[in-house]
């Protein structure tokens, strides 16, 4: 059994994918996605922080409709001076204000898209990344764009099970890792497909980084990330994309 190269390897790790040097071994595809953008400078891809957007919000006013009938049982705690119940419901009180802060800062809170972009011409990564932690809606989740050497760049393939009431549940995507320049200490992570095209959207990206757009099928016309359904409140209210001006320029340009 393959041993990962990586130090740490990632979460779920099952293999390292080729070298972004290496001619890819499988077909370049990326499934049901279609670049952003793609010319000869560079491909832009998008990247989804939630397989589906806009359900999750649904259940902040269920919870705020819960949270009233708490209040009126706690009102009746103190009425009749009822200590036990008084503290029992409001620990509940609790739990329901972080679960409706959950609900609206993991539907709101990441932007409408988390693009990635590979420029060929000066051979760098450009990634918008959202940084947070699930646990603590109460804390500011920010977004935190980053730009590596493409020869910094590693890509690892993640599955990971998990048991729930309906069954089991299968999980798995591609991570990319930057590694120290010279070793194969990781630096920083972050994903590039999650239940998508895996290792067919590495192929893609290494195929266009190493022989250029000719090489591919044509893509469809450019997405407007920003764009999004009327009738889908959560990307609504969610905040744009919007690239700091100097690497929105450097990533979209030659030298």
């Amino acid at each position: 059994m393959k041993k990962p190269q990586l130090a740490p390897p990632c979460s779920g790790w099952q293999e390292d994918l080729p070298h972004p040097d290496y001619l890819p071994v499988v077909m370049p595809a990326l499934g049901f996605d279609t670049p952003n953008y793609q010319d000869e400078v560079f491909l832009e891809l998008p990247r989804k922080s939630a397989l589906m957007r806009g359900v999750v919000i649904w259940f902040v006013p269920i919870s705020i409709a819960f949270l009233a009938t708490l209040l009126s049982d706690f009102l009746l705690a103190l009425r009749i001076v009822d200590v036990e119940l008084g503290m029992m419901v409001a620990f509940t009180f609790f739990v329901g204000i972080w679960c409706a802060a959950i609900f609206w800062k993991f539907d709101v809170a990441p932007p409408r898209d988390l693009p990635i972009r590979f420029n060929r011409a000066r051979f760098r990564i450009y990634a918008y990344n959202f940084n947070y932690r699930w646990w603590n809606p109460f804390e500011r989740w920010r977004i935190e764009p980053v730009t590596y050497d493409w020869s910094q760049v590693r890509a690892e393939r993640w599955l990971k099970r998990g048991a729930t009431t309906h069954g089991v549940v299968i999980k798995g995507g591609v991570m990319l890792s930057i590694v120290k320049p010279g070793t194969n200490e990781v630096i920083d992570r972050f994903p590039l497909t999650t239940m998508g095209a895996d290792a067919h959207a590495w192929a893609y990206i290494c195929t266009y980084m190493q022989q250029g757009p000719d090489a591919l099928p044509p893509p469809g016309p450019p997405k407007d990330h920003n764009a999004v359904s009327w009738c889908n409140i959560a990307l609504l209210l969610a905040p744009k994309v919007k690239w700091p001006v100097d690497m929105d320029l450097e990533s979209r340009t030659a030298p």
